[in-house]
């Protein structure tokens, strides 16, 4: 278990886990005045407020979970929007949610995310990020800060998305195993063995590339 605590803070040295958005998206998600049939109702009207209502419940959450997979910022936004445009178009044709606004959204981030990484393994493109800290760090300094950020990235990317999936669900967006296993519809018992397998070979990826 101390390999795997060790993987995890590594992740958070990449920059992948956004923990100041977790107490403050916890706190989104409780709104008294969110009524899912009703939000469900106006959605399938295309209801414009409905739709506000909707997007202001669930836009931090959709941008967490896509933000955990893609480090960008700017990115990440850019497909969460993406996501409630999905969902509006969907609607407009009668193939939105019937049940769980919460589930569909993440579901298509997913998809959204997945799409978007078939897409730059077809046009690799190696960047620096502009995210990471530079003030009082030597350049030697900020150079390592990167190369570890694209190792622990670069791991990253080579799980399944499914294993993608339930380290965003658990660790970036902070769910329970019981959450988490209801939004991948798999029993606890799999999303155990899903996410010790995930962890797993994070943690061989990592350590393959630091002895290369």
């Amino acid at each position: 278990m101390d390999a795997f605590k060790n993987v995890i803070l590594n992740m958070q040295a990449a920059g992948i886990f956004l923990s100041p958005f977790l107490a403050w998206g916890a706190a989104q998600q409780i709104m008294p005045t969110y009524v899912e049939q009703s939000a469900l109702e106006g959605l399938q009207k295309l209801d414009s407020h409905s739709i506000g209502v909707i997007y202001d419940q669930y836009f931090s959450e959709v941008y967490r979970y896509i933000r955990y997979r893609i480090n960008d910022d700017i990115l990440a936004e850019d497909i969460a929007s993406e996501v409630f445009v999905r969902l509006v178009e969907a609607a407009h044709k009668n193939q939105g949610p019937q049940s769980s606004l919460r589930g569909w959204l993440i579901a298509t981030a997913s998809n959204a995310v997945n799409d978007h990484l078939r897409r730059q393994y077809r046009r690799p493109v190696e960047e620096l990020s502009e995210s990471m800290p530079d003030a009082g760090l030597s350049i030697h300094v900020q150079v390592d800060l990167r190369e570890q950020n694209q190792m622990v990235q670069h791991a990253y990317a080579q799980l399944t998305h499914e294993q993608q999936d339930v380290l965003a669900l658990r660790f970036g967006q902070g769910y329970s195993l019981e959450e988490t296993a209801t939004y991948m519809k798999k029993n606890i018992n799999a999303v155990k063995a899903l996410q010790f397998r995930a962890l797993a070979s994070l943690q061989r990826y990592i350590g393959e590339m630091t002895h290369e």
